[in-house]
């Protein structure tokens, strides 16, 4: 199941599925709490740090996953 796509904001990540913050921190996205980041989508902010943004996705599903189900 995918809980997110690389079109979610990272805002809604970072408040529906806490447990997907280490997640993108381990991957370089040291900037989840920036007001600019809030309004981004995965795919945007991927961009920024130069990540793959379907690599992503599956790893924060992955940790999504792990904790919910």
């Amino acid at each position: 199941m995918a809980y997110i796509t690389e079109k979610t904001l990272i805002g809604e990540i970072v408040n529906t599925y806490p447990e997907s913050i280490e997640t993108l921190l381990s991957v370089g996205m040291h900037c989840l709490g920036c007001p600019a980041s809030q309004a981004e989508s995965l795919e945007e902010a991927c961009a920024v740090h130069g990540l793959d943004p379907v690599v992503v996705a599956k790893a924060v599903n992955a940790a999504i996953t792990a904790e919910r189900g």
